[in-house]
C-alpha cells in the first residue's frame, strides 16, 4: 500500500489555497488509488514547538537528560518515523513574509537530524531519505518565480535546500501566484496550479 504523508501549514483553514490545492491533489490521488493510505499533520492545528535549548540538545543526538528532552526527542522521532514510512510527499507552503511559516520550519528542524535524515561522511553531507516523490504547493500573493521580486523568494530556495540535505531531491514545485492581483488573476493561478499538479502525478495518476 502507498503511503503519503501530507503537511500542512497554513493558518487559514478552509481559506487556505495551498489548503484547497492539496484538497484538490488527495482527490485526484485517492481516485486513482482508493486503498491509498495519508497520514496528515497539520501545522496550524497542531503546531510543532519551536525550537529550545532542549529540544536543540534532543534532536542533535545527546541524551535525553530531563522530561522536556524527552519528550523533544519522542515528537521528533514521530515525525520522522511518519517521513520514513512515506512513498510521496506533499508539502502545503504558504509564503508569509517572504519566507515559509515558523510552524513548518519547526517541522524541519525536528525531522532533519544528523545520523538520522542526513549523515556527514568523507565527501560532505549526504542525504538519508532519497526515492520520495514531493510535491511542494506554494501560495503567493505575488510574483517571485520570475521578475524583480525574484531575489525576495527566501520561500522556494530554503525548501528546496533542507529537501536535498535529507536527500529527497524528486521535487516538484507548484506555485499559485499572483493570488493578490484581483480575482481573475486568483482564479487563473488556482487553475494552473491545479494543471501543475496534475502534471506533478501524472506518472502515477495514469497506473
Amino acid at each position: 500500500m502507498s503511503t503519503v504523508l501530507v503537511v500542512t501549514s497554513s493558518t487559514m483553514g478552509e481559506a487556505s489555497v495551498s489548503n484547497q490545492l492539496i484538497d484538490h491533489a488527495l482527490q485526484r490521488l485517492r481516485a486513482a488509488d482508493p486503498d491509498l493510505k495519508i497520514v496528515t499533520r497539520d501545522l496550524a492545528a497542531q503546531p510543532v514547538p519551536h525550537l529550545t535549548a532542549d529540544s536543540t540538545a534532543a534532536v542533535r543526538g545527546a541524551e535525553p537528560a530531563n522530561d522536556a528532552q524527552a519528550e523533544a526527542r519522542a515528537l521528533s522521532d514521530a515525525l520522522v518515523a511518519e517521513l520514513k514510512a512515506a512513498d510521496t510527499v506533499i508539502i502545503g507552503a504558504p509564503m508569509y513574509n517572504f519566507g515559509i511559516p515558523s510552524t513548518l520550519k519547526a517541522w524541519f528542524d525536528h525531522v532533519l537530524r544528523a545520523g538520522v535524515t542526513f549523515r556527514y561522511g568523507e565527501n560532505g553531507p549526504e542525504g538519508l531519505l532519497p526515492g520520495k516523490k514531493t510535491v511542494v504547493i506554494e501560495s503567493r500573493g505575488g510574483l517571485y518565480s520570475e521578475g524583480p521580486a525574484m531575489p525576495m523568494d527566501s520561500q522556494e530556495p530554503h525548501l528546496r535546500t533542507m529537501l536535498g540535505f535529507m536527500g529527497i531531491t524528486d521535487v516538484s514545485f507548484v506555485r499559485a501566484e499572483k493570488l493578490g492581483y484581483g480575482p481573475e488573476a486568483r482564479d487563473a493561478a488556482i487553475a494552473a496550479a491545479q494543471s501543475a499538479i496534475g502534471e506533478s502525478f501524472a506518472a502515477r495518476l495514469a497506473a
